[in-house]
């Protein structure tokens, strides 16, 4: 997806160095050790974890949140339309795409068209910025990062695409550098145009509001990629999608994939990962968990 446009920002899109990028501060004598709060929402409706995110989004504004969340999720098959959604993404009628029993959203995020569905890890990702560096385009880069290291700890080496945002996999042998997260060394994974195209395996699209983020990643597991068909994935044409089990030749589990992105997330952001049940975050929310 293209990134989000300043319109999703409150604030002016300056990099500034973060206020504190530790996993513990102090305040005074006391050491403070900083958490991201990781809760498995299971397999839930777009719309409901929709109104959660934006429950915990509110919170983390107000103050009454006091530490980062992720949201992990499985959706029945839904499409997301984006600020940046052009018509030529849709082949089909959103009516259309209903008739095929695929739910259709239009939300606040940035980006184009994007697909959502069984097999496939979503992650919503509720950071204030001001805690780490008030920046969208790092921020950006950094969720593609905990993609890319997630993925090199079940042997897939993810990558960048230049112009596009999202993680990518495929040959090495174009031009185009990028960075190889296992080995820190530079490599080659070819443009979406290349004769030897990279696929891609995961989506990227983010709202911000005074600095706090939410929606976020769509990781491919064991996803039906007949579902893409529908649309032009993140409106580029002619791009192929893959997905963790194409790649590896055998299927892996969402919590196993969870988990591996839940950690790199965490490390990235310098923070100490604690599992919150749904059913707690939404009473800490005075929202209710409806499953």
């Amino acid at each position: 997806m293209p990134e989000a446009t300043p319109s999703t920002l409150s604030a002016p899109r300056a990099t500034l160095a973060p206020a504190d990028a530790e996993a513990s501060v102090e305040r005074g004598a006391e050491s403070v050790e900083r958490k991201l709060l990781v809760v498995d929402l299971g397999r839930m409706g777009y719309g409901e974890a929709l109104e959660l995110q934006r429950a915990a989004a509110r919170a983390r504004i107000a103050g009454s949140l006091d530490e980062d969340v992720l949201l992990l999720v499985e959706h029945p098959a839904v499409v997301t339309l984006g600020r940046s959604t052009k018509a030529t993404s849709l082949p089909l009628s959103a009516d259309a795409i209903r008739a095929r029993g695929v739910e259709v959203h239009e939300v606040e995020r940035g980006g184009d068209v994007t697909f959502h569905g069984p097999g496939q890890l979503v992650g919503y990702p509720i950071v204030d910025l001001k805690r780490h560096k008030k920046d969208l385009h790092w921020y950006l880069r950094q969720v593609e990062q905990a993609l890319i290291d997630a993925l090199a700890t079940f042997g897939i080496a993810g990558g960048r695409v230049e112009k596009y945002t999202g993680v990518w996999v495929g040959s090495r042998d174009s031009g185009l550098r990028t960075r190889d997260s296992s080995s820190a060394t530079e490599s080659r994974v070819p443009s979406a145009e290349s004769r030897t195209p990279a696929r891609k395996i995961a989506s990227i699209g983010v709202h911000a509001r005074d600095w706090v983020t939410w929606h976020g990643f769509a990781l491919n597991v064991t996803t039906s990629l007949s579902y893409f068909d529908l649309i032009v994935p993140c409106g580029i044409h002619g791009v192929e999608m893959t997905s963790v089990a194409r790649e590896l030749g055998r299927d892996v589990s969402l919590a196993e994939v969870g988990e591996a992105a839940s950690r790199a997330f965490a490390s990235l952001f310098a923070l100490e990962p604690e599992p919150m049940g749904v059913d707690a975050l939404a009473a800490s929310l005075g929202t209710a968990a409806a499953r």
